[in-house]
């Protein structure tokens, strides 16, 4: 079956009436399109959890700050499509702002009813610099879950402080759904897999490299016992380029999300970079 491309919310709600009646389970893909091996791959697994699957394409604006790429962020619909066609995808919800959030409403918490997540889950790591972003994603995928009515939504790992956020905003506001949390996606020399990867010179890229391999670091020195995060840090942070400018390297309980002076099963150890003018997140999970 052909893929259908839809940017209207009343053609999404009619297809899910069909497949609910049906009893057909329903996958949700989030992306902001751009679409490489990592959404692929969360592609793949909604198809192998469930009877039908939708990918919404779509740049939110609410969670760009005023200095930030929303205006330049790749928007790439038609190979997109190729790839939802290749991977069967059943539709692609690609909406724009207006079909979202409504004609002439001022995109602001003034006018517009916004999801705000837990402080403290908000104000570090992402959020110390992306002031107002995860009340934007949180607003926005509650209006997709909303929407598409999904018994399974796909996100990847890369994005962490995302993820820990969506998964207790379906706990707290009791949503039927399950977040089914997938793998980073690499390049063979470990780069982890970004839309925004585009921007990145050569130069740049090879830079870039050095943000795994400090990870890798530190997991090989945790696999030797090395468990204070001080010492973790310290280490990862000579393996970086000096070309890339951090702007943090932290440890957190990925339970409880907490700031943690030991590595233990279940840590979080998330690094952000600024490579050239292109921001870089990456992540493992010991």
């Amino acid at each position: 079956m052909k893929t259908l491309l839809s940017n209207s919310i009343l053609e999404i709600k009619n297809n899910i009436k069909i497949w609910k009646k049906n009893n057909q389970t329903i996958g949700l893909v989030p992306t902001m399109g751009a679409l490489h091996n990592g959404h692929a791959s969360l592609i793949k697994k909604a198809k192998e959890t469930c009877d039908k699957v939708i990918v919404s394409i779509f740049v939110n604006p609410i969670q760009f700050g005023p200095n930030e790429d929303f205006d330049k962020y790749p928007r790439t619909i038609e190979k997109d499509m190729l790839i939802c066609e290749e991977l069967g995808v059943d539709i692609v919800f690609a909406p724009t702002a207006t079909e979202m959030y409504g004609n002439g409403v001022k995109l602001s918490n003034t006018e517009l009813t916004f999801v705000c997540p837990p402080y403290n889950l908000i104000d570090c790591l992402c959020g110390k610099t992306r002031t107002g972003h995860f009340d934007g994603v949180a607003t926005v995928v509650l209006k997709l879950f909303n929407i598409t009515e999904p018994d399974f939504a796909f996100f990847g790992q890369k994005d962490a402080q995302q993820l820990f956020i969506l998964t207790k905003m379906v706990k707290d506001l009791n949503l039927n759904l399950k977040i089914i949390p997938c793998p980073i996606i690499r390049e063979v020399d470990g780069l982890a897999l970004s839309s925004r990867n585009a921007y990145l010179s050569e130069e740049e890229r090879k830079n870039a490299l050095t943000i795994s391999k400090s990870l890798n670091q530190i997991k090989i020195l945790y696999n030797q016992g090395i468990k204070d995060t001080k010492k973790l840090f310290d280490a990862a942070i000579t393996i970086l380029d000096k070309n890339l400018e951090l702007e943090y390297l932290e440890f957190r309980d990925f339970t409880t999300f907490e700031e943690t002076t030991e590595v233990k099963e279940n840590t979080l150890i998330a690094i952000a970079v600024k490579c050239g003018k292109t921001r870089l997140i990456d992540n493992e999970i010991v």
